[in-house]
């Protein structure tokens, strides 16, 4: 272990040493003599730790999988990838529901002269409901079929563009059943006391995203799942043909899109429209998408954008895509290439297809027309050039399905989070049951695997560099920078007495090390009462933390770190995990720097806030290495989660499938009441609890 530089140690490190040391000739001044790293080694965008270590994990995933791209040459070997990624995909998801009767509800309607126009209710889930708008031809039944899937538009079935898309396939020959998505036109989920909507869809959608992450699903389950109850309706119909179902749909209806066509075998053509691109490039510009286009391990396991297409390969898929777009063309292209190859090795190259117009993000004219050509083409086998005329659309009120607009104002109506409430309850009695039947050694084994944290003694040894130090009255301050894995640089401050130690004390702030570092602050008073101090900034915080630079409307809610989460969640990592990890590295650095030197060398652990959950978990895996911990003001329990349709900074915390293991009390009950303190623990709408 070193306590100094390290000659052979990188020009990184040199440059922190020479920065450091520059800094620390002011004693005991303000928050810039406390900082460790230099200025520029987190500078935005082109520096930021997280960042740059996610996107080397990423890409060396993304490398790995167009490697396996490479082999796919054969009718078997593609089939075996298909099913592979299918598996994959639908384990991730945490699978489907049970079918439940649709009740479904013909409500209304609206007749033209060259089509009609049904309103409809049905129950993707018991007392979930969907609203929908199918449009009939004139001409006699049946009818192939074409799914319509919303993008993020307020107004959904009835915002102009996709009223325009169904008339125009309409008006050609197809029945078009366009259903409003979760958290748009009549189902938003979270109303004020008049029933009017309180945010917007994009805010809704990542609002209703946390709850499930625990569950081991998504929010894209439940999307997913109303478009197949969809399907599942228009098959109940008569004047509906079997097996001629397509679908389509832009934005966020083109990511719907590209999720259904994969995962359901009824449909035989598909249309996604300004999303298909390549996580490579999307993860860069503008960065991941919204909560539900974020699938756990996706990365991981390896199915990105174009596998999508290669999943549901040889039928028909017609990629539209849009030059100026800010998801990156060049991404579509990519994809359109990799599907193009699988395609042609099954002999079925002209099956898919890619159509560019020179526009920016939107369900233009130009993609309008080519995907209602391209239903015609596969739906009716009628390959024509037909072009949409200027056919006023509806009034959103004139489609409207439920009695006063909105789903939920429907007596007895279950909203998205009573399903996330009534799954976790059933979830809870299975849990508690198979948790209090594991021995201790089980339990933990079962944490690590739920937060991918390792054991510490298959941890290496941090690396740690002593880059300056700041004399003060009675104690001095070190400035550390350890390393627990490569990319990861955690600057850390080390309070010393001068006379006799007493207890090591490891300080954690969700804020970063500097909240409390200062004159008369707690850490002064800790090493004054003869206490050795080890402040640490984890990963994406203080110093570490990343600007933000996705999601910048929804940061009240999500927390400054959602993009990096979510790049993380498809990687299959944990912040969690990760940061119970940095949680003992620093530890067991701290414990052999200086327990020598203390009455005992367990550890005293305080943390604040962000930081209260990691640091109770690195506890209860490695108990003996601490004798107490402080919570203060940090997140009581993800139960919590569960009784709020509004989280503050829970996101971080979560961990996929958490639920149907453990739950943050179980952690305190390990370690011991005795030796947890409390202090303002907080709920996941961020209120302190009595």
């Amino acid at each position: 272990m070193n306590r100094r530089l390290d000659p052979n140690a990188s020009i990184y490190h040199a440059l922190v040493l020479v920065v450091a040391l520059a800094l620390s000739s002011h004693p005991c001044a303000g928050d810039d003599d406390l900082r460790v790293l230099p200025l520029a080694s987190n500078r935005p965008q082109t520096a930021e730790m997280m960042r740059q270590y996610l996107r080397k994990l990423a890409h060396e995933a993304f490398d790995d999988r167009l490697d396996r791209l490479e082999f796919l040459q054969t009718g078997e070997q593609i089939k075996a990838y298909q099913e592979n990624l299918y598996d994959q995909f639908v384990e991730h998801l945490g699978g489907f529901f049970e079918k439940t009767p649709l009740n479904a509800n013909v409500v209304g309607g609206v007749t033209h002269s060259d089509y009609r126009l049904q309103k409809i209710i049905f129950e993707s889930q018991p007392r979930y409901y969907v609203t929908g708008n199918l449009y009939l031809p004139k001409t006699p039944p049946p009818y192939p079929c074409v799914l319509l899937l919303c993008g993020h538009a307020a107004d959904a079935k009835a915002y102009g563009l996709y009223q325009k898309a169904a008339l125009l396939m309409v008006k050609n020959g197809l029945a078009v059943f366009c259903i409003d998505p979760l958290g748009q036109g009549e189902r938003m989920q979270i109303l004020d006391g008049s029933g009017e909507p309180l945010y917007s869809s994009t805010t809704e959608h990542m609002l209703a995203a946390v709850a499930p992450i625990l569950l081991g699903r998504s929010l894209a389950t439940y999307m997913i799942w109303d478009a197949i109850r969809a399907i599942d309706y228009l098959e109940s119909r008569e004047d509906i043909l079997d097996n001629q179902f397509a679908c389509t749909g832009n934005s966020g209806g083109g990511n719907r899109t590209s999720y259904l066509m994969a995962l359901d075998k009824r449909i035989v053509a598909a249309a996604p429209g300004c999303f298909i691109t390549t996580n490579r490039r999307k993860n860069e510009r503008p960065g991941p998408g919204d909560a539900e286009q974020n699938i756990y391990g996706q990365i991981q396991f390896g199915m990105d954008h174009p596998d999508y297409i290669i999943m549901r390969a040889p039928k028909p898929t017609l990629i539209c895509s849009a030059t100026h777009d800010y998801v990156p063309i060049e991404g579509a292209w990519e994809a359109f290439r990799q599907a193009k190859r699988v395609y042609a090795n099954l002999g079925f190259a002209e099956k898919v297809d890619l159509v560019e117009t020179s526009n920016k993000h939107g369900f233009d004219r130009v993609l309008r027309t080519a995907a209602a050509r391209w239903m015609s083409r596969w739906l009716l086998g009628e390959d024509r050039q037909f072009f949409e005329s200027d056919t006023p659309v509806e009034a959103r009120e004139a489609l409207n399905c439920s009695p006063q607009g909105q789903v939920q104002l429907i007596n007895g109506a279950n909203s998205i989070y009573d399903l996330y409430a009534e799954e976790e309850k059933h979830l809870a009695k299975r849990r508690q049951e198979a948790w209090s039947k594991l021995e201790t050694l089980e339990k933990k084994a079962s944490i690590r695997r739920v937060i991918g944290a390792k054991a510490l003694d298959e941890l290496p040894a941090a690396h740690a560099d002593i880059t300056g130090t700041i004399p003060c009255n009675g104690y001095q301050i070190e400035k550390v920078v350890l390393s627990p894995e490569p990319n990861i640089l955690l600057p850390g401050l080390v309070f010393k007495p001068d006379g006799q130690i007493a207890d090591l004390v490891l300080y954690l702030h969700g804020l970063g090390k500097h909240a409390d570092a200062r004159a008369d602050g707690e850490m002064e008073k800790l090493v004054q009462a003869g206490h050795i101090v080890f402040a640490i900034d984890l990963r994406g915080i203080g110093e570490t933390a990343t600007t933000v630079w996705r999601y910048p409307g929804t940061t009240k809610w999500m927390g400054p770190s959602t993009a990096e989460f979510f790049i993380a969640y498809m990687l299959g990592k944990s912040f969690l995990g990760m940061r119970t990890e940095d949680i003992l590295q620093a530890a067991r650095w701290l414990n052999q720097e200086y327990g020598a030197q203390a009455r005992t060398a367990r550890i005293r652990v305080i943390a604040q806030g962000e930081a209260g959950p990691p640091a109770l978990h690195a506890i209860a895996l490695e108990e003996d290495l601490f004798q107490s911990i402080t919570l203060q003001k940090t997140l009581i329990s993800w139960k919590s989660i569960f009784q709020t349709k509004e989280t503050f900074n829970a996101l971080i915390h979560c961990v996929h499938g958490a639920m149907k293991v453990y739950d943050l009390p179980d952690l305190v009950a390990m370690i011991g009441q005795e030796r947890v303190e409390l202090i303002q623990p907080v709920n996941a709408a961020g209120e302190v609890v009595q």
